[in-house]
């Protein structure tokens, strides 16, 4: 480890409170007006992804969980690149249909 390097802590990651702060403890270069428009799906699929690595690897070491934790916002981020918040349906807004819509599918199949 040089000088420049510290070790990271999970008390430092439980004090993040912003998708800036997460990308930067974890050194992955980001687009600030991507995380801007994003921020909210991003850190939504990185909760679900850190739930998961803290069920499946348990009784790892506190340095290897978190470069599972990287890896899981890494993830997060790249998701986002190639989907939208619409395609991934992470929020229940997105997961509920309202009660009085009717999509042109419905009126397609209803006319045949």
């Amino acid at each position: 480890m040089t000088a420049t390097e510290t070790t990271k802590t999970i008390e430092q990651f439980q004090k993040l409170t912003d998708a800036e702060d997460y990308l930067q403890f974890f050194d992955i270069e980001y687009d600030r007006d991507f995380v801007n428009i994003n921020r909210l799906h991003i850190l939504k699929q990185f909760s679900l992804l850190i739930k998961e690595v803290d069920k499946v690897f348990s009784d790892v070491t506190e340095s290897e969980k978190l470069e599972k934790y990287k890896l899981a916002l890494d993830e997060a981020y790249q998701v986002f690149l190639s989907s939208s918040p619409l395609e991934t349906k992470l929020f229940k807004v997105f997961q509920s249909k309202p009660k009085n819509f009717v999509s042109l599918d419905d009126l397609t199949k209803k006319a045949n």
